[in-house]
C-alpha cells in the first residue's frame, strides 16, 4: 500500500516534485563543481611547486646568503693575450656557490637525527659563468643586468660584462650546476625529472666525472648521452638526459656532490639539505624541531612555498576555497529550506486528503511516514539530477581547461621567497611565470558526499512535511469540505 500510494502521489504531483528536486539538484551540483575545481586547484598548485622548485621532498633546510653591495666581489676573468695575439680564442670560467651560504655536511647528519626525520641528504647549488672569445690584454668583469658590453659578438643575453684594458669579441655561457648525492637517488631535486635518454647516476659514482643534463639545456647546446661538457677545465661525460616532469628543471647540469664541492672549493659543504619526514602529518613538528635544534637555518615546506605563489592560480584558488565554499553552503541551506517549505505547503494543500485518511483509520505515524517517503524520493531524485549536473560541469571545466598563471618572484637566497629558495636546489632566477591548465577531477568521496546531501535534503523536507501532517486532525478535513 505504501509504495502504491507513493507512486500514485508522485505521478500526480510531478510538477511540485520536480521543483523540490531541482532546488536540491542545484545545490548539490554546485558542491560537486566547487569541490572538484578546488581539487584541480590543489593539483595545479602541486604541479607549479614541482615545476618551480623541483619538489621531491617534504622540506628543505638552507641558510640565507648575507646581502652585499660590494661590486669588487663580482667574478673577474683574466685574459693574457697580447695585441698581436688578438685572433687567438681563449676561455675562462668561474664556478660560484649560488643563492645561499654554505652549510657543513655535518648539518646533514644533525638534521637527520631529529625526531620525525626519515632521511636527509645534502646538495650544492652552483652557478657557472664561462667566457669564451677573442681578447686583447685586459680583464673581463661580470656586471649586472642582461646583455654584454665591451665588443661585438656579445653573447645571447647572459649576464652583463665589461672588458677593462682591451677590446674583445666574446660569448658568455651562464648555466646552473647542481651537485647531487648520488648515494640517495630517491631524494633531491633530480627526483622531479625523469631520464628520457641514457641513464641516471650509479650509487658508486660519488666522485666520477659524469653528468646528467636537463633536456632544455641539452637541446640548446646540442648535447646528448655520450657528449661531454667542460666545467673549469674538467671534462664530464654526459650519461643521461633528464626531462622535468613539468615546467623548468631545478638545474641545467647535475654532477656528483663531491665533484661540485671540488669545483667550487667548497669541501664538505652543501647549500641545501633535503628532508623527508616519517609521516606527512608530522611535517610541522619536524620543521619546529629543526628550527629549534639546528640554529641559523631556514626550514621551508611545500606549504610555505604554496603561500608565495601568486597570479591567476592563486586568485582562482582563493575564490574556489573561500567564496565557492560559502556560496555552496548558502545555496544548499536555501535549497533545503525551500524543499522543506514546499513540502510543508504541499501537505497543507492536502488537508482534506490526509484528514480523510485519518478518519478512515490511518494513524499519524503512517501519514507522517507517507510524507517523509515522498520527500525522500524527491531528495534522491534531486541528488541524482545534481550529481549528473555536477559531473557535467566538472567535465566542461576539464574539457575547456582554462589556463591559469602562477607567478613567483626571483629568489634572494633567503629560502622560501623564490626559486633561489626552498625545494629548487637554490636556483637564482628572476620572476618566473608558469602556465598551468585547470582540471576538475571528481573523486568517489565527492560523489558520496553528494549522495549524503541528497538524503539529508530529503530528510529535512520530510521533517517539515511530517511535522505539518502530524498536526492534522479528521476535523480539519470536515472544515475544508464545508
Amino acid at each position: 500500500m505504501f509504495f502504491t500510494y507513493l507512486r500514485r502521489e508522485l505521478r500526480r504531483r510531478r510538477r511540485a516534485a520536480l521543483v523540490v528536486a531541482s532546488g536540491l539538484a542545484l545545490g548539490i551540483a554546485l558542491v560537486i563543481v566547487v569541490t572538484s575545481v578546488s581539487s584541480g586547484m590543489g593539483k595545479a598548485q602541486d604541479k607549479v611547486l614541482q615545476s618551480l622548485y623541483g619538489l621531491g621532498t617534504d622540506m628543505t633546510v638552507t641558510k640565507a646568503a648575507a646581502p652585499t653591495a660590494d661590486t669588487s666581489e663580482r667574478p673577474r676573468f683574466q685574459f693574457d693575450a697580447q695585441d698581436g695575439d688578438s685572433d687567438a680564442e681563449q676561455s675562462s670560467d668561474r664556478v660560484m656557490v649560488q643563492g645561499f651560504q654554505t652549510l657543513s655536511t655535518a648539518t646533514v647528519t644533525e638534521v637527520g637525527k631529529q625526531s620525525g626525520v626519515s632521511d636527509a641528504v645534502g646538495g650544492l647549488s652552483l652557478q657557472v659563468i664561462k667566457v669564451n672569445g677573442q681578447f686583447t690584454r685586459g680583464q673581463f668583469q661580470q656586471g649586472e643586468g642582461g646583455g654584454q658590453q665591451g665588443g661585438p659578438g656579445g653573447g645571447t643575453g647572459q649576464p652583463q660584462g665589461e672588458v677593462q684594458g682591451g677590446g674583445a669579441n666574446f660569448d658568455v655561457d651562464n648555466h646552473s650546476v647542481f651537485g647531487t648525492d648520488v648515494t640517495e637517488p630517491a631524494l633531491g631535486p633530480l627526483t622531479s625529472s625523469k631520464i628520457t635518454s641514457g641513464r641516471t647516476f650509479k650509487t658508486t659514482e660519488t666522485n666520477a666525472e659524469v653528468a646528467v643534463v636537463d633536456s632544455a639545456y641539452a637541446k640548446e647546446k646540442q648535447l646528448k648521452a655520450g657528449s661531454t661538457v667542460t666545467i673549469k677545465g674538467v671534462t664530464y661525460s654526459v650519461i643521461g638526459i633528464a626531462t622535468a616532469d613539468s615546467g623548468d628543471a631545478a638545474a641545467d647540469v647535475y654532477i656528483p656532490l663531491t665533484q661540485a664541492q671540488t669545483l667550487s672549493d667548497s669541501a664538505d659543504k652543501v647549500t641545501t639539505v633535503y628532508v623527508r619526514a616519517t609521516d606527512s602529518q608530522k611535517i610541522d613538528s619536524v620543521k619546529s624541531a629543526i628550527q629549534k635544534n639546528v640554529s641559523g637555518t631556514t626550514v621551508t615546506t611545500s606549504a610555505d612555498l604554496a603561500d608565495t605563489v601568486s597570479g591567476s592560480l592563486s586568485t582562482a584558488s582563493s575564490l574556489a576555497t573561500s567564496v565557492g565554499k560559502w556560496l555552496s553552503v548558502a545555496v544548499l541551506v536555501a535549497a533545503f529550506l525551500v524543499a522543506g517549505l514546499l513540502t510543508s505547503s504541499a501537505v497543507s494543500r492536502r488537508v482534506r486528503e490526509f484528514g480523510t485518511l485519518k478518519a478512515l483509520g490511518w494513524k499519524s505515524g503512517r501519514v507522517t511516514g507517507q510524507v517523509v517517503g515522498e520527500a525522500m524520493v524527491n531528495g534522491l531524485l534531486g541528488g541524482a539530477l545534481g550529481i549528473a549536473l555536477g559531473l557535467g560541469g566538472a567535465y566542461v571545466v576539464t574539457a575547456i581547461s582554462p589556463t591559469l598563471q602562477a607567478e613567483m618572484g626571483g629568489g634572494t637566497g633567503g629560502g622560501q621567497g623564490g626559486p633561489g629558495g626552498g625545494f629548487g636546489g637554490g636556483r637564482q632566477a628572476a620572476a618566473r611565470t608558469l602556465d598551468v591548465a585547470l582540471t576538475a577531477p571528481v573523486s568517489v568521496t565527492t560523489v558520496a558526499v553528494a549522495v549524503g546531501l541528497a538524503v539529508a535534503g530529503g530528510l529535512i523536507a520530510g521533517a517539515f512535511g511530517g511535522w505539518r501532517a502530524s498536526r492534522l486532525r479528521p476535523a480539519d478535513a470536515l472544515r475544508r469540505v464545508e
